[in-house]
C-alpha cells in the first residue's frame, strides 16, 4: 500500500522581522524538487551522449535550455486550456501555480519541440540527431517526475483493493467516490512504463537506429503513447475533449505517426 507523506519536502523560516515584510517562510515541495532533479539529470546525460556521438555537448545544452523553458510554457498552457471551467473560477494567479501540479505532457513536448527546434533551426544544428540523443533520457525525467502526482495526490486511478492500492486522502478523492480509500497508483505505473522505455530505447533500439536520424525519437513517442494509452483508461482527471479522452486520442496518432514512420526511415538509409 502507498500513502504519500504530504507534498511538503521541507519549510525555511526566517526568523528575524524583515521591514514591512516581518519574517518569512519558504516551503519545497517534492514536485518541484522532482522536476528540478529530472531536468538536471535528463542534461547531463544527454550532454555525455552527445560526446559520445561526436556532438558539440554545449550546443545541445543550449538547445535543451530552450526546449525545457518552451516545454514547461507548453505543459503548463495545454493543461490549463483544458481545464478553463476551473481556472475562471480561481484567482488568476493560480494558473501559473505549477507547484500544485499541472503540467500536461503533451504540451509539454510540443512546446519544447517548437521552441527548441526553432532555436536548432536557427543555428544549423542537426535537429533529428538531437531528438534521438534526447528520447531516452525524456522517458527518464517522465519517470522521476511521475512520482510529484504520488506525494501530490493526483492523477491517480479507480478505487481498487489491490496490493499496490494508493490511499487518497478525502479532500483529495473525487466526489463520487468518497467512501473509497484505496486507488490504482496511476503514477507508479506510468514511472515503471517510462523506465521500460528507457531500457528498450538504450539497450535495444540506440545502436540499430543510429543509421536513421529521428527513429529512436519516434520509437521513444510510439512507446511512451501505447503505454499511456492504457494508463489514461484508468485514471479519473484525465483531461476531456467532449466524450473523449484527449491523451487518449493524442496517443492513437502517435503510435500510428511511429509505427509508419519508422520502417521509412530505416528503409531510406538503407538504400
Amino acid at each position: 500500500m502507498f500513502r504519500s507523506p504530504g507534498p511538503i519536502a521541507f519549510s525555511l523560516r526566517l526568523p528575524a522581522d524583515l521591514p514591512l515584510i516581518g519574517s518569512l517562510e519558504f516551503s519545497i515541495r517534492w514536485y518541484g524538487v522532482l522536476i528540478a532533479s529530472a531536468m538536471a539529470l535528463g542534461l547531463w546525460l544527454a550532454a555525455r551522449d552527445a560526446g559520445r556521438r561526436g556532438e558539440r555537448p554545449e550546443e545541445l545544452l543550449k538547445a535543451a535550455e530552450f526546449a525545457l523553458v518552451g516545454g514547461l510554457i507548453g505543459a503548463r498552457t495545454y493543461y490549463v486550456l483544458f481545464n478553463l471551467g476551473y481556472y475562471r473560477t480561481e484567482p488568476w494567479w493560480r494558473v501559473f501555480a505549477v507547484w500544485e501540479g499541472g503540467l500536461a505532457i503533451h504540451g509539454g513536448l510540443i512546446g519544447g519541440l517548437f521552441v527548441g527546434g526553432m532555436y536548432v533551426w536557427l543555428r544549423r544544428a542537426p535537429l533529428l540527431t538531437y531528438l534521438d540523443i534526447v528520447a531516452p533520457y525524456l522517458a527518464l525525467g517522465q519517470a522521476i517526475g511521475r512520482w510529484g502526482n504520488f506525494f501530490n495526490e493526483e492523477a491517480f486511478g479507480r478505487p481498487t483493493d489491490l496490493p499496490w492500492k494508493l490511499y487518497i486522502s478525502e479532500v483529495r478523492r473525487p466526489p463520487q467516490f468518497f467512501d473509497a480509500e484505496y486507488f490504482h497508483p496511476t503514477f507508479l505505473y506510468e514511472s515503471l512504463w517510462n523506465l521500460g522505455v528507457v531500457l528498450i530505447l538504450l539497450v535495444a533500439l540506440r545502436r540499430r537506429f543510429e543509421r536513421a536520424p529521428g527513429a529512436l525519437f519516434l520509437a521513444y513517442l510510439g512507446l511512451y503513447s501505447a503505454g499511456r494509452f492504457w494508463i489514461e483508461g484508468l485514471r479519473m482527471d484525465s483531461l476531456m475533449l467532449g466524450s473523449l479522452r484527449v491523451a487518449q486520442v493524442v496517443s492513437v496518432v502517435a503510435v500510428i505517426v511511429a509505427a509508419v514512420s519508422i520502417p521509412l526511415l530505416l528503409r531510406r538509409r538503407a538504400v
